[in-house]
């Protein structure tokens, strides 16, 4: 009982909202310029920039200043590689994206980890190299880049005016990145749990593919590396449960939304108003935060007009359960073993033996 309970548990609030329309605007702004332009092939690659948004939540002037500047920079650097990528294949053999996807989320993890960014992980670069590779056109490289940078840019600029308080003195002390042994080594470690259990969903989606008649390894890829969130055995339970139901859950709003037909502007406002709901529910409640994630992110790479939403929910709904369940079996077996001994040994014990046939 004290497990549903903590399962279903809202954690206290804090200026949540400010959180969400902060992320809001920084998504909105760029998309509408890039309608108004009538390039929607660019809008992706504005999405993926404005995840700059997300990072230093907590953080004061100077703290956040800082931690979105360098998420940007490492953001922009994993949207380059992915369109120079397309640029010099034409086409990623699925094999190689997802060893090169593997790459970049324990790079990417290892840097988060010394720049301690906030959220931590690798999960948005995984999502945002494997996206854009997975893109059959590309729009020219410097206006992908501009597209992108243009909206990183303007989620620093609206989380640094959020935080600014007049009559106040900011601190202009820029945070140090430590680059001592144990923070090495801490990085390491993060970097290689990132390519470990991410590589891990990959590989198993890759071959489940034309069974399972799945096409989006990313997505496992992506969702294999959320339980790396959690401390204890029964939070990385937690976390990957969560990240499937809500993806389930996400079918409600999902259906809504394409029920209501609603034209370019429509989804575009529909956006706005997810990327608002995941941030003000992302600490308060996970499941429910992960309920408009999954609209929020079909909707986004529907945005090229590349693709269809509904020909990629059967693949969202399940590279998320098999990345889902991948990433809590990796990490039980590697953190946790003494834990999963325990309850395998204790399992063994109550269970009631058989009957021995008599002689």
């Amino acid at each position: 009982m004290q497990t549903l309970r903590d399962f279903v548990k809202f954690e206290p609030g804090l200026r949540d909202h400010e959180a969400g329309w902060r992320c809001a605007v920084g998504v909105l702004v760029p998309l509408c310029t890039l309608m108004a332009l009538g390039r929607m092939d660019l809008m992706v690659f504005a999405v993926f920039g404005a995840f700059t948004g997300v990072y230093g939540r907590g953080a004061d002037f100077m703290g956040r200043l800082v931690t979105q500047t360098r998420a940007a920079g490492l953001m922009i650097a994993v949207i380059g590689a992915a369109m120079l990528g397309h640029l010099v294949l034409g086409h990623w053999e699925p094999w190689l994206l997802v060893v090169a996807t593997t790459l970049v989320a324990g790079v990417c993890a290892a840097i988060a980890h010394l720049a301690v960014f906030r959220p931590s992980g690798s999960l948005f670069h995984i999502f945002a190299f494997a996206a854009i590779s997975s893109l059959p056109q590309h729009p020219p490289l410097w206006q992908g880049m501009a597209a992108a940078g243009g909206a990183a840019l303007l989620g620093i600029l609206v989380g640094a005016a959020a935080n600014y308080r007049p009559g106040t003195r900011p601190r202009w002390e820029i945070p140090r990145i430590v680059l001592d042994r144990s923070h090495l080594r801490g990085a390491a470690v993060e970097g290689g749990m990132n390519a470990l259990v991410a590589g891990a969903a990959g590989l198993i989606s890759l071959l489940a593919g034309p069974t399972a008649a799945l096409g989006h390894t990313y997505w496992a890829m992506v969702a294999a590396v959320v339980p790396l969130q959690a401390i204890r055995a029964r939070h990385v339970v937690f976390r990957g449960t969560q990240r499937v139901l809500g993806t389930l859950l996400g079918l409600i709003p999902l259906a809504i939304v394409l029920a209501l037909n609603l034209g370019p502007w429509g989804i575009v406002a529909a956006v706005g108003v997810c990327q608002f709901l995941v941030e003000f529910f992302i600490v308060r409640h996970y499941l429910l935060a992960q309920m408009f994630v999954t609209p929020l992110a079909l909707l986004s790479i529907s945005l090229s007009g590349q693709l269809d939403p509904r020909t990629l929910l059967r693949d969202r709904i399940g590279e998320t359960i098999l990345g889902s369940l991948v990433g809590m079996v990796v990490l039980l077996a590697v953190r946790h073993p003494d834990v999963v001994g325990n309850r395998l040994a204790r399992s063994s014990r109550t269970r009631p033996r058989g009957r021995t046939p008599r002689s």
